[in-house]
């Protein structure tokens, strides 16, 4: 049986990722110290024969008991409202935390895939987004802790793949949604869809106009563990090219969870980006993979378990 290590497995993308491998019939180890991730999230796992739960900060120095077969590094804040509350532990996660898990993958041999971000390009100049493109980050601006880290994670890995021989894989995830997202995580889909759900102002910074690209969970999934047993050894775009302007998006989430909501607007974010599309013809023609939910479909999945949870936890009557 081959054992998958899964950082940040708490987190939304990581417990779909446990998920996933346990399904594969992998054994899991899912290492979370639980600062942005939610345990509920894999409270379903506890006791799986084929899983092992270690609450540990990767910042520290890591060691796994016993063979490790591949590693996947989804560990780090990544909404704007985590890093920028955690700036400094968003940074740490990116740089020490990602050079300890290269360094148990060097040690244990083991594939290892990097958990990078659309927002390595950050206020891109270039539109959609290809991998060749080398990014336009602000590197002292407040979004750049998250971005930096997210380039030096990659630059890193790279590294430990010329120098030590590592067995590396980089995906660079663009706008992803679905259940297991943190109600209070202050990106688009939860806020609207909360805002929403409460009956509350929908905020929408700017005018609106800017675009997004939104990919469901399960497609992102699919696209990773396909990116990891790919033999592509440079980073690879993640995402739906389907674009969409937040101010036709908020109306959608509108439409579908029929509330009263009304749209105010307030100032945009410093360095909030403008456009973001990726351009997905490399993981097309490589991993054969593209998007299949709807964002109709995803979104009244996603609203379903927002609906369910603020019900749950006393925010909904």
């Amino acid at each position: 049986m081959e054992t998958v290590v899964i950082t940040g497995a708490a987190g939304f993308i990581g417990s779909h990722l446990c998920d996933r491998f346990l399904q594969e019939g992998f054994y899991v180890i899912g290492i979370d110290n639980l600062i942005t991730g939610n345990i509920e999230n894999i409270e379903h796992l506890i006791g799986h024969e084929r899983f092992r739960f270690i609450k540990y900060d990767i910042t520290n120095y890591i060691h796994v008991p016993g063979n490790v077969d591949y590693i996947l590094h989804f560990a780090s804040p990544a909404s704007p409202i985590d890093y920028l509350q955690l700036p400094i532990q968003t940074l740490k996660v990116g740089s020490i935390g990602t050079y300890h898990i290269l360094g148990l993958a060097k040690e244990k041999k083991a594939r290892i895939l990097i958990a990078s971000t659309s927002e390595v390009y950050g206020d891109p100049l270039e539109h959609p987004q290809k991998e060749s493109y080398w990014g336009n980050v602000n590197p002292i601006g407040p979004r750049g802790v998250y971005d930096e880290a997210k380039r030096f994670a990659e630059a890193i890995t790279m590294a430990y793949h010329r120098y030590h021989g590592v067995d590396t894989r980089i995906v660079r995830i663009f706008n992803t949604y679905g259940p297991r997202m943190r109600v209070n995580d202050g990106r688009v889909v939860p806020n609207f869809i909360r805002q929403a759900l409460l009956e509350e102002d929908i905020t929408v910074y700017g005018d609106g106009s800017q675009t997004r690209s939104f990919c469901y969970v399960s497609d992102l999934v699919e696209g990773i563990f396909r990116t990891l047993f790919s033999d592509e050894i440079y980073p690879i775009n993640l995402g739906n090219p389907d674009e969409w302007k937040i101010i036709d998006f908020a109306k959608k989430i509108i439409e579908l969870t029929g509330t009263t909501s009304k749209i105010v607007y307030k100032p945009l974010p410093q360095d909030d980006p403008k456009v973001r599309k990726p351009d997905i013809s490399k993981a097309k023609s490589i991993l054969n993979w593209e998007p299949k939910v709807s964002l109709e479909e995803g979104l009244k999945k996603t609203i379903r378990y927002f609906r369910e949870y603020l019900q749950k936890h006393g925010n909904l009557d």
